[in-house]
């Protein structure tokens, strides 16, 4: 595919091997499809890798940030669980938003291993109190029952897996976990994007089937019970209606 951008005429053009499309530069059509390659090139660019909350590295797309404070203000859940901590910005992040709304809520952290000086900065941190983490492979039957064991019948649960994004492992990791999401709340299978990577200077073929948006939808497809949906966007006086995300495919709302 090739995409001209003329800025004279105001217009973008793809050409494909089948067809070729046209239209205004400044359109929604056009806003997706720049975004879609500004994505990549980010991507490849480490481009989510230059962020930090509360002083804690996140390595996280700005915009599904924000999108997961629109949904933790919704959803209000009282326990986050998320597989994969890194340097714990993720784990710090819904602890401030828990603050910052009051809520009463813990969040767990699983990880088969946190780095020592990681492990120090989250648990010196100020909002330490708020943050439990559990040590071990996230599909494992004694660290998921370990999980479980912290949830309280009254909680409102909200399951994030961020940790190995084979589609084995997400798909191992949506089965172990599922069950803890309440009504109404979300399991989220996050980087999807891989899928569209596999093009890219650092990304793999392997990924346009071995990738976490795979194993979310033939996850939908398995349990009626959750729907694979785009959380509705809280406010919106644009035309547009598409996550510039690093996580297609990844929302999965639980309806009963």
């Amino acid at each position: 595919m090739k995409i001209e951008i003329d800025t004279d005429q105001k217009t973008l053009s793809i050409r494909g091997e089948c067809s070729d499309e046209n239209m205004p530069l400044y359109s929604d059509r056009a806003f997706e499809i720049l975004s879609d390659q500004w994505v990549k090139v980010g991507w490849n660019q480490n481009y989510s890798y230059t962020f930090s909350w509360f002083g804690r590295p996140i390595i996280q797309l700005p915009e599904d940030m924000i999108r997961m404070q629109e949904v933790i203000h919704t959803v209000r859940p009282t326990l986050i669980i998320e597989t994969g901590v890194a340097h714990g910005g993720s784990l710090i992040y819904y602890a401030s938003l828990m603050k910052a709304m009051d809520i009463p809520g813990r969040i767990i952290g699983v990880d088969i291993e946190v780095r020592p000086h990681n492990r120090k900065a989250i648990e010196e941190h100020p909002l330490a109190s708020y943050i439990s983490l559990v040590i071990g492979g996230s599909t494992e039957d004694g660290i998921v029952k370990k999980v479980s064991s912290c949830i309280r019948s009254e909680d409102v649960v909200l399951v994030i897996l961020d940790s190995d994004h084979s589609h084995a492992h997400v798909a191992a990791e949506l089965e172990a976990y599922q069950g803890f999401v309440t009504c109404g709340s979300y399991l989220v299978a996050t980087d999807g994007v891989m899928r569209d990577l596999n093009d890219v200077p650092k990304g793999k073929q392997s990924w346009k089937l071995d990738n976490p948006a795979r194993a979310a939808e033939e996850f939908a497809v398995r349990h009626p019970e959750f729907v694979l949906c785009q959380p509705p966007w809280p406010f919106n006086e644009s035309s547009l209606n598409k996550n510039i995300t690093h996580w297609p495919s990844a929302w999965l709302k639980r309806l009963d």
